[in-house]
């Protein structure tokens, strides 16, 4: 599998079969106007509520569409939050096993109160409104997750966003 391509603009969202690139979406995420940049990465974990010993992880998505909310949220956290100058968010379909990295999202601006919001807006809300869903396998069985739940619009924040120093 091909590595990703790093974007041109501001924005960088894919889904991807691909292992996601940490080290390249910092960087690419980082410039001589940032103070701040912000990551959060979802690995697989070895357990779920109820199933212990999870070894694996399913991601399935309807990738075009998933692509389209993910830039969705991206929009969303600049309106909110004007000052950030890159988000980074990237998710992987497929077969991940526990310590894989499953989501990334890598935010930056000039200061960390708006790259630390911002961040976190966009992991609660990707894990909300985009079309991605999972299936584990465990010790005793393999079934979908069993937090599924239905596909939310892309709400913008509300309050906090103004600039900080």
């Amino acid at each position: 599998m091909e590595p990703l391509s790093i974007p041109d603009g501001a924005d960088w969202v894919v889904v991807t079969g691909a292992p996601l690139p940490w080290a390249d979406a910092v960087e690419w995420a980082g410039g001589p106007g940032c103070g701040a940049v912000v990551t959060f990465s979802g690995t697989v974990r070895d357990h779920s509520e109820g199933r212990p010993g999870v070894v694996s992880l399913e991601y399935e998505a309807f990738e075009d569409a998933a692509e389209r909310r993910l830039a969705e949220v991206a929009a969303a956290a600049r309106r909110q939050w004007p000052s950030v100058e890159r988000v980074a968010l990237l998710h992987r379909v497929g077969l991940l096993e526990v310590g894989e990295s499953s989501v990334l999202v890598v935010v930056s601006s000039p200061h960390r109160d708006e790259a630390f919001e911002s961040a976190r807006f966009c992991i609660d809300t990707l894990k909300r409104t985009v079309p991605v869903w999972k299936k584990e396998t465990w010790q005793d069985g393999s079934d979908w997750s069993a937090c599924a739940h239905a596909i939310e619009p892309v709400v913008p924040p509300t309050g906090g966003g103004g600039p900080r120093r």
